[in-house]
């Protein structure tokens, strides 16, 4: 879902780029302060309760997140430091979201149910880059699953939106519920796929 809207924004987004890359920044520095705002936005807003604001901005920087990408082509610098910073840093933003919402609803929010919720989704969410970057370093594949990172978040900070503009709270819950479980059974594809090549590798 949210990977076909960064199709979109990247033929946006590439204007800009071109401007940014006139000035003289480079897409490394754009990967860093993207995700240095949404952890700042997501450790600020969301402890303290303002979930609109945090998931409007977050939301922001996740669509504009193929910013460096484009930068990257553009100026012929696209290769696997850039893919693995990216991919590394992506893991402290979507930490920071959970997380955020973590502290919310343990302290101010009062839903121990929630936090819980949340606080899965924080580390199932971990568990599933992992399981594909193992597979790929053992010469395998683990990509896909019914639970993708965009569209993970994409759906989370749609729900805390919402609860920011007063919807009741057990829609975030239903929400993380569902993506905490959608998680665990992307793990179990993707650990299914790895055990089928194995399998054929060994026969």
């Amino acid at each position: 879902m949210l990977n076909r809207l960064r199709g979109a924004m990247q033929r946006v987004l590439t204007p800009l780029a071109t401007a940014l890359l006139r000035a003289g920044v480079s897409p490394d520095a754009v990967t860093i302060t993207g995700t240095l705002a949404v952890v700042v936005t997501a450790l600020w807003a969301f402890p303290t309760g303002h979930l609109f604001a945090g998931a409007l901005v977050i939301g922001l920087f996740a669509l504009t997140d193929s910013l460096d990408g484009v930068m990257a082509r553009q100026s012929g610098r696209s290769g696997p430091w850039g893919a693995f910073l990216d991919s590394t840093l992506d893991r402290f933003g979507d930490g920071a979201i959970f997380a955020g919402l973590v502290v919310w609803f343990v302290g101010g929010g009062d839903d121990h149910l929630t936090a819980v919720l949340a606080l899965a989704c924080l580390v199932l969410g971990s568990i599933v880059p992992y399981a594909r970057a193992r597979a790929e370093g053992l010469g395998m594949t683990a990509s896909g699953g019914i639970a993708e990172r965009a569209d993970r978040l994409l759906v989370a900070l749609l729900a805390a939106g919402a609860v920011g503009l007063g919807a009741p709270t057990v829609v975030l819950t239903v929400v993380l519920g569902l993506l905490a479980l959608a998680s665990a059974v992307t793990v179990v594809q993707r650990m299914a796929k790895v055990h089928r090549q194995a399998v054929a590798v060994t026969e």
